[in-house]
């Protein structure tokens, strides 16, 4: 993603139908044998209402967090705000070569904005089950865009036992400004585990190698799926261009959904993106409090449902994260919620200021948050109040930073003077 322009400068260094019934698959779950997505069983579990409060373990004795958390008040805003589109209920966007943008709707339509501002439909996009948290949700576009033209969507997708988190690809077309396409769709990767829930997680973003794919894929509302290693929610997982398990994941000798799993223990990853220094950075939404900015390394459990710094619901507690030193806590940690949409880091030179930086979108907290990143640390810099939802956020080309609204309000932010 141009979330992706972190990473340009980094590829040469290290670093649709109903649901099918479930296939035989070879070990690594790469199903090009039977020329269909790896999809694990389903859980007698996953069809059930999404329990109420986190399972209770009256062992943990709570150990409070006292390091790492970010609220921060409001400050003055650092730049100038112009409204230049409007969308319906958006949850993602990507930029094309060229300056065009691409936007979904969770409704199920994705859309093409032109660089002079001009809007069309792109058709060719799978069916979704809209409604709730769920639908049309993130848009990224191939490492080799310009010679592949391939985009990714991830989505809600129907099936007879409920929906599933899937990650599709398709072939860009546009023949014409009033014109656009995506051909050749095929679904890459599914989750399984049909039923109800939101909370699907659903960002995607490719190492700084442009080789491996990473996506996020939330626990659906159901807590202790994160925890199990045979299902692909609550997760962060590492896979090829192609949706398959990728050559040297922690478990990829394992087989199955362990082979695709790159790290486990997550509640609703919203928020995905490389450093520079190709580190890879994530935003989760708590529950009630407990929002998550965590580094994200392999093999690493992040402890949900069993520890976070927020509470259920209903306000029973959940064990702080020192409860259980096991767990990789976050990095930093929000309670109130702040409820982070989307992220990036920061590369451009419209605000040299901030280059290194993540930007968080926030929901709840109607806010864009700055947070300064070095190494493995981070720290709270900024909290600037929007008056609005904001629901994603992306460095532009000439490195101003756009910003999409929960009310469909798409923004541009360039230095004021």
């Amino acid at each position: 993603m141009i979330r992706r322009l972190a990473l340009v400068a980094l590829l040469a260094s290290p670093a649709c139908s109903a649901q099918p019934q479930a296939q035989s698959q070879p070990a690594n779950g790469d199903a090009a044998a039977s020329g269909q997505a790896f999809v694990p069983p389903q859980p007698a579990s996953a069809s059930k209402p999404v329990p109420k409060n986190a399972p209770q373990d009256a062992s943990i004795k709570n150990v409070p967090a006292t390091a790492g958390k970010a609220n921060l008040p409001a400050t003055a805003q650092p730049f100038t705000i112009q409204k230049i589109g409007q969308f319906e209920e958006p949850f993602g966007m990507e930029f094309l070569p060229g300056g065009g943008l691409l936007v979904t709707e969770k409704a199920g339509a994705l859309k093409l904005r032109h660089a002079d501002g001009s809007v069309v439909t792109v058709s060719g996009v799978p069916k979704v089950e809209p409604g709730g948290q769920g639908g049309l949700l993130d848009v990224a576009i191939a490492p080799d865009f310009a010679d592949s033209k391939y985009v990714y969507l991830t989505y809600s997708e129907p099936g007879e036992k409920g929906s599933a988190l899937a990650l599709a690809r398709g072939t860009l077309a546009t023949p014409n400004p009033a014109r656009a396409a995506l051909q050749n769709v095929s679904v890459l990767w599914r989750s399984g585990s049909n039923g109800p829930g939101g909370q699907f997680g659903a960002r995607v973003a490719f190492s700084p190698d442009g080789q491996y794919l990473f996506l996020s894929s939330g626990e659906r509302q159901r807590f202790s799926p994160a925890q199990d290693p045979e299902q692909l929610l609550g997760k962060i997982l590492r896979l090829t261009l192609d949706g398959k398990a990728a050559p040297g994941n922690p478990m990829y000798a394992e087989g199955g959904v362990r082979a695709m799993t790159w790290s486990t223990g997550h509640r609703n990853p919203y928020g995905l993106a490389f450093a520079p220094d190709g580190r890879l950075w994530e935003t989760e939404m708590g529950p009630r409090g407990g929002d998550e900015l965590n580094l994200i390394e392999a093999g690493k459990n992040y402890g949900w449902p069993v520890v976070s710094n927020g509470d259920n619901y209903s306000g029973q507690p959940i064990p702080d994260h020192p409860s259980k030193p096991e767990f990789e806590a976050p990095k930093l940690w929000w309670n109130p919620s702040i409820s982070p949409g989307g992220m990036i880091i920061y590369t451009g030179d419209l605000f040299p200021q901030y280059k290194g930086s993540a930007f968080l979108a926030a929901l709840s907290g109607q806010a864009l948050i700055r947070v300064e990143l070095n190494g493995a640390t981070a720290r709270p810099a900024e909290q600037w109040d929007m008056g609005a939802r904001i629901r994603d956020v992306i460095q532009a080309p000439d490195g101003a930073i756009w910003l999409l609204q929960d009310d469909g309000a798409l923004d541009r932010l360039t230095p004021k003077g």
